[in-house]
C-alpha cells in the first residue's frame, strides 16, 4: 500500500463531500475512495496511487431517444467556449498550451465523458479548470453548433449540408461493421436509448435543432447526473476543493437519470437488412449474426460466469463455437462483433460470421444452436475453466498505459458500472467475485446451465442477415440530394438571406483571433530538463552454441514477465510480401507434435498469447536502408515458465502441413483487413503519397498497402483452386522461416528483479539448441512496378482522405527537428481552422515522418478534394507571407515534447527502450533530438519550408468513394481500386 498517499486521504475529507467507503485493490495496489457531494449527490471515485501521471474524467449519463446526434454534437460544442473561458476553441487551444499525455472527449451509447491526463502539476490544474467550466458552464454558441453539428450553406445558390459531426458520422457509417452494429441494435433494443445511434445517423442529424441541443444540455449536464473519476497522486481533498469552487457550488440538487429495462421479446426474431457496397460482385459479402439480450450487468457473479462461458465458447480456435465459425465452410471469417458485451445497462451476447451469402442464414442459425446445445448438455472440462480464469487473472494484473494512459484505462473499465448505478470497485477488484464463482463451479454443470438459460432458452434473440446492396450508396446520396433540392425549392428570399447571414457570421467568427490571455498555459520553462529513458542490462546466453545478447529490464510488472526473441531480418525477406503472411501463421497453426487446436489450448492455459511481428525503422542516417527486426512475443504470470518453451516450439517447429487451417487464416486476414479500411483512410493516403521517399516507405506501400490487400485476395483465390500455387506459397514460407531461424538473434526479458535469474536460466535452457532444416530453398522475388504518379484509391466510403507528401531528410539530419515543429505549427496555426472548422472535415494536419523521410499533409473524413489540396499549399504561404507570433512556435514544440515524454506501462517503456537501441536510436541520440527541437526558431521553420516544400513538387494521394472516380480522373489522378 502507498502509505503516504492513502493516509492523507483516509483522514481528510473535503467538507462539501462525504466519504462513502474506501477499498484497497491488492492486485493493482490502488486505494479506491468513493465520495458523494452533499448538495448535488455527484459521485467521485478517486484511485490513489504514486503514479505521477494524474488522470481526470467527468462523465454524464446521456440517453438520447433519437438518432439526431445531440449527445455527440453536444460533446463537440461544449468544448467550444465556456463562461470563464469565452474563446472559440478552448479544447484545441489547450492541447497546444499543455504538456498533456491525453486529452479527448467520448460519446458512448449512454454516457458522455471528458477525460485528460498529464504528468505536470501546473498543467493538471490548468486543464481541470478548463474542463470543469466546459462541462458545467458551456456557452453553446449557435454558430459553434452550426460548425460542429449541422448547418445549411448555399453553394452556387443551392443548399448543401455542412458540419464536422455530420461528416464524421458519414465516414463512420460507411464502415460495414458500424452499419451492422447499429442495424442490429435497432432490433435488439426495441424501446430504450440503445435503439438509437448516439453518435448520430447522417440521415437524421439534419433534423436536430439548436434548441434541442440546449435542452439536452440542461437536462443531462448537471452534477446530480455526473460522475467524477480521478487517478494519481493528487489528493482527493485538493481535487474536491477545485470541483466545489470551480463548478459544484453553483448548483442545487437536480435530476439523476437511471437506465431502464428493455422491453423483452416474446420469441426470437429473424430480420434481413442491407448495407452499402460499391462493387459489382456481391458474392461472399453477407454478414450473419445472432444476438441475445441478457440480464443487468450489475450482477457481478453472473457477469463473470458469462465471461467464463464466453471463454469456453470463443477464447481461441480450439473453443467449440469459434472453431465452428472459423471452419463452417460458408463464411470467410468470424464477424466483427463477437462475444459478451457487458458495457451497457443490460448485457448482450453476439455470434457472427462475415464473407458469406444470404442463403446460409438457416445453416448458420442451426449450426450455432447445435454447438450451444452440445456444450450445455455436459459438464465443462475443469482444465478449460482454469485456463480462462488464468486469462482473467493475467488481464487483471497487467499494468497498461502504452496507448491510453494506465489510469484512464482503469477508469474507463469501471465507468460503465458507475454510470448504471452499480459498483465499479467490483470491476477493479475481481478477487471476491472470482471466489464466489469458484463456489458455483463446484457444480460441474454451472457454466453449462448458464449457456442453456441465457442463450438457448432465452427468447430475446435477434438473428440478422446483412446483405450487400450495390445501389444503396447511390440511393442515399440521391435521397440527400432530393431533400436538399426540396429545401432549396421552398426557401423564401428571407430564409436565403438568413442562411447567407449565418454563413458570413460563422466565417467571421472562425476568422476572429481568440484572446489567448483568457486561457491558462504551460511554457517551455515547464518542460522537464531530462528525457526519462529506462536503462536495462546487457546479459548473454548461449543460443545454438553462440554467445547471444539478452536485454534485461527490471520493472514493476505486478507478477507478469514479458519475453521476446528479436531476429535480424535479411533485406530480401523484409521486401517479400510473403514475409507478412508468415506472421499470421505463427501460434495459429500447429507446431511440432501439436496440431493447431492443441497449441491454441496450450497458449490459453499458460500464456497471454504468442505473437510474431516486425519492428521496422528507417536507418537513422540513411533513408535507403531499413533497420528490421522480427519480434516473437509472449507474456505470462511468473509461475508459468512453460510459456518460454511454448514460444520456441511455436516458431522453431511451425508446421506447414495444415492446409485447410492456413487457407482459413489467410482468408480471415483478407476479410478483416478489407472491412477496416474506412477507419484508416488517412493513413493509407499518407502511405501512398510518400511511397517513394524512403526504402521503408516503398516497402510498406508494396507489402502492407491497399495494393497488397488486392494481392492477398488474388493469392487466396488462387491457392484455394490450384494445388501448385498452394505448394509454391508453402515453399516460399518455408524458405523465409529457415532464413529467420538462421539469422542473428537477441533476447528481451522484462520482469521484476527477484524473478530475473530464474527466468534467464529458463530462456538459456530452452534456446540452447535450435532445430534448423538446412535444405536450401530459393526465395522467390516479387517484382513491384514503381510509379511516381499521383494516385487515388477507391474504397467503400462516403467521404475522402487526402494527402500530399514532400521528400525530406532522415531523422539524424539537423533539419529533422525543424520539420517536426513545422508540422505542428502549420496544423495549429492554419490547417485545423481551414480543413476542420471551415472545410468540415473531421480532422487534418501535417507531420514529418522519420521512417518515410517525408513531410506529409493529410485530411480525415473530408467532404472536399481540390479545396483541401489548396489549403495544404496555402498553409505554407501563410507561414512565409503573414506575420507570425512567438507563442505559436512554443505551442508546436510543447506538443512534440509532451509526446516524447509521454509515459508508457512499466513493461512498455522497457520494450520501447530496447527497440530504440536496436534501431540505433540510442539514449544520446534521443536526447540530442529533443535538445535540437527545443532550440528550433521561427527562422528555422521558414528555412525548411522554403527548402523542402516551396522548392519541391509534392506527390498527392486520395482514398475516396467509388462515386468520386470521374472527379479524380479529371484532377489527374491515376485511379486504382480495392477489389
Amino acid at each position: 500500500m502507498t502509505v503516504d498517499v492513502t493516509e492523507t486521504i483516509s483522514h481528510t475529507v473535503h467538507p462539501a463531500f462525504q466519504l462513502v467507503r474506501q477499498h484497497h485493490v491488492a492486485a493493482l495496489d490502488i486505494l479506491v475512495s468513493e465520495y458523494k457531494h452533499k448538495v448535488t449527490n455527484a459521485v467521485h471515485y478517486h484511485l490513489a496511487t504514486e503514479h505521477d501521471e494524474n488522470v481526470f474524467l467527468v462523465a454524464f449519463r446521456t440517453q438520447p431517444m433519437d438518432s439526431k446526434g445531440e449527445a455527440h454534437i453536444l460533446e463537440h460544442t461544449a468544448l467550444c467556449g465556456s463562461e470563464k473561458f469565452p474563446v472559440r476553441d478552448p479544447f484545441f487551444l489547450m492541447i497546444r498550451r499543455s504538456l498533456n499525455t491525453f486529452m479527448n472527449a467520448f460519446t458512448a451509447a449512454d454516457w458522455t465523458a471528458y477525460p485528460f491526463a498529464t504528468q505536470n502539476k501546473k498543467d493538471f490544474q490548468n486543464l481541470l479548470a478548463v474542463y470543469l467550466d466546459a462541462a458545467f458552464a458551456a456557452n453553446l454558441n449557435p454558430l459553434d453548433f452550426a460548425q460542429e453539428g449541422i448547418r445549411i450553406e448555399l453553394e452556387n445558390g443551392e443548399p448543401v449540408y455542412k458540419g464536422v459531426v455530420f461528416n464524421e458520422m458519414k465516414g463512420a457509417m460507411s464502415s460495414p461493421s458500424d452499419q451492422l452494429y447499429h442495424q442490429l441494435a435497432h432490433h435488439l433494443f426495441p424501446k430504450t436509448t440503445y435503439h438509437y445511434n448516439s453518435g448520430g445517423d447522417p440521415k437524421d442529424i439534419p433534423d436536430l435543432t439548436y434548441q434541442e441541443l440546449v435542452d439536452f444540455y440542461k437536462s443531462h449536464y448537471h452534477p446530480s447526473n455526473a460522475i467524477f473519476m480521478t487517478f494519481g497522486n493528487e489528493s482527493a481533498y485538493d481535487l474536491q476543493e477545485k470541483f466545489e469552487t470551480l463548478a459544484l457550488s453553483k448548483f442545487e440538487k437536480g435530476q439523476t437519470l437511471s437506465s431502464v429495462h428493455e422491453q423483452r421479446l416474446a420469441a426470437p426474431i429473424e430480420v434481413t437488412e442491407t448495407y452499402a457496397v460499391d462493387a459489382e460482385d456481391l458474392n461472399d459479402k453477407t454478414y450473419h449474426v445472432m444476438s441475445w439480450l441478457l440480464p443487468e450487468s450489475s450482477d457481478t457473479k453472473l457477469r463473470l460466469g458469462l465471461r467464463l462461458a464466453e471463454g469456453i465458447l470463443l477464447e481461441d480456435s480450439a473453443s467449440p463455437l469459434r472453431h465452428y465459425l472459423e471452419t463452417c465452410g460458408y463464411a470467410q471469417s468470424t464477424g466483427p462483433i463477437l462475444g459478451l458485451d457487458d458495457s451497457n445497462f443490460e448485457m448482450t451476447f453476439y455470434v457472427g460470421v462475415q464473407g458469406s451469402n444470404a442463403e446460409h442464414a438457416e445453416t448458420f442459425k442451426n449450426g450455432v444452436l447445435n454447438i450451444l446445445q452440445d456444450v450445455a448438455s455436459k459438464p465443462v472440462d475443469p482444465v478449460l475453466i482454469d485456463a480462462i480464469l488464468h486469462q482473467i487473472e493475467l488481464h487483471q494484473r497487467e499494468i497498461g498505459g502504452d496507448g491510453t494512459p494506465y489510469g484512464l484505462s482503469l477508469i474507463l473499465n469501471g465507468l460503465g458500472s458507475a454510470i448504471h448505478h452499480n459498483d465499479p470497485i467490483e470491476v477493479w477488484d475481481v478477487d471476491a467475485t472470482i471466489e464466489k464463482v469458484k463456489e458455483e463451479l463446484k457444480d460441474p454443470m454451472w457454466i453449462s446451465n448458464l449457456i442453456k438459460t441465457h442463450l438457448i432458452d432465452n427468447p430475446h434473440r435477434v438473428q440478422m442477415t446483412l446483405i450487400p446492396d450495390a445501389s444503396k450508396s447511390a440511393k442515399e446520396a440521391e435521397a440527400e440530394k432530393a431533400r436538399l433540392a426540396e429545401i432549396g425549392a421552398n426557401l423564401t428570399e428571407e430564409q436565403r438571406q438568413e442562411i447567407i447571414r449565418q454563413t458570413e457570421a460563422l466565417n467571421e467568427r472562425q476568422a476572429t483571433p481568440d484572446n489567448l490571455d483568457l486561457l491558462p498555459k504551460v511554457g517551455l520553462e515547464d518542460i522537464p530538463a531530462e528525457l526519462a529513458i529506462v536503462q536495462g542490462q546487457l546479459r548473454e546466453i548461449i543460443c545454438n552454441g553462440l554467445d547471444t545478447p539478452l536485454n534485461l529490464y527490471h520493472a514493476g510488472t505486478n507478477g507478469i514477465y514479458y519475453q521476446q526473441v528479436l531476429i535480424q531480418i535479411p533485406d530480401n525477406i523484409v521486401q517479400s510480401p510473403y514475409f507478412n503472411l508468415l506472421s499470421i501463421l505463427m501460434g495459429e497453426v500447429g507446431a511440432g507434435e501439436y496440431g493447431y487446436l492443441e497449441l491454441q489450448q496450450l497458449q490459453t492455459a499458460v500464456s497471454g498469447g504468442l505473437g510474431m511481428g516486425a519492428s521496422l525503422r528507417s536507418k537513422v542516417d540513411n533513408k535507403g536502408q531499413i533497420s528490421a527486426w522480427l519480434t516473437l512475443t509472449t507474456k505470462s504470470l511468473t509461475d508459468k515458465l512453460d510459456t518460454i518453451q511454448l514460444l520456441k516450439l511455436a516458431f522453431e517447429q511451425l508446421r506447414f502441413d495444415e492446409k485447410d487451417r492456413i487457407i482459413e487464416l489467410l482468408q480471415q486476414r483478407k476479410t478483416r483487413w478489407a472491412s477496416r479500411l474506412s477507419g484508416s483512410g488517412h493513413s493509407y493516403a499518407m502511405q501512398i503519397a510518400s511511397r517513394n521517399m524512403s526504402a521503408l516507405a516503398q516497402r510498406d506501400y508494396n507489402t502492407t498497402g491497399l495494393g497488397a490487400l488486392n494481392w492477398l485476395g488474388e493469392l487466396v483465390a488462387k491457392i484455394e483452386k490450384d494445388q501448385a500455387a498452394y505448394d509454391d506459397l508453402i515453399s516460399q514460407l518455408k524458405a523465409i522461416h529457415r532464413a529467420l531461424l538462421l539469422a542473428p538473434k537477441q533476447f528481451l526479458l522484462v520482469c521484476e528483479e527477484h524473478h530475473s535469474e530464474r527466468l534467464i536460466e529458463e530462456i538459456q535452457t530452452v534456446w540452447d539448441k535450435l532445430a534448423i532444416d538446412q535444405t536450401p530453398v530459393a526465395l522467390k522475388s516479387v517484382e513491384f512496378s514503381p510509379s511516381d504518379r499521383d494516385e487515388a484509391w477507391l474504397i467503400q466510403a462516403n467521404v475522402q482522405f487526402c494527402a500530399s507528401a514532400y521528400p525530406a531528410v532522415d531523422v539524424s539530419h539537423p533539419d529533422a527537428p525543424p520539420l517536426m515543429a513545422l508540422a505542428g505549427y502549420l496544423r495549429n496555426g492554419f490547417l485545423h481552422s481551414a480543413i476542420r472548422e471551415k472545410g468540415g472535415a473531421y480532422g487534418g494536419g501535417a507531420s514529418y515522418d522519420g521512417n518515410a523521410c517525408a513531410f506529409r499533409f493529410y485530411s480525415y473524413r473530408d467532404p472536399r478534394l481540390a479545396e483541401t489540396f489548396d489549403d495544404f499549399e496555402a498553409s505554407v504561404e501563410w507561414l512565409l507571407n503573414t506575420e507570425q507570433k512567438p507563442h505559436q512556435l512554443e505551442e508546436a514544440i510543447l506538443g512534440l515534447v509532451s509526446g516524447m515524454d509521454k509515459p508508457g506501462s512499466p513493461a512498455g517503456e522497457a520494450i520501447t527502450a530496447c527497440y530504440a537501441l536496436l534501431h540505433g536510436r540510442t539514449p544520446a541520440f534521443r536526447k540530442m533530438l529533443r535538445e535540437r527541437l527545443l532550440k528550433v526558431t521561427l527562422e528555422d521553420l521558414k528555412r525548411v519550408a522554403k527548402t523542402y516544400l516551396i522548392a519541391q513538387k509534392p506527390t498527392k494521394a486520395v482514398v475516396a468513394p467509388v462515386a468520386k472516380k470521374e472527379t479524380l480522373q479529371q484532377m489527374g489522378f491515376d485511379i486504382k481500386q480495392v477489389n
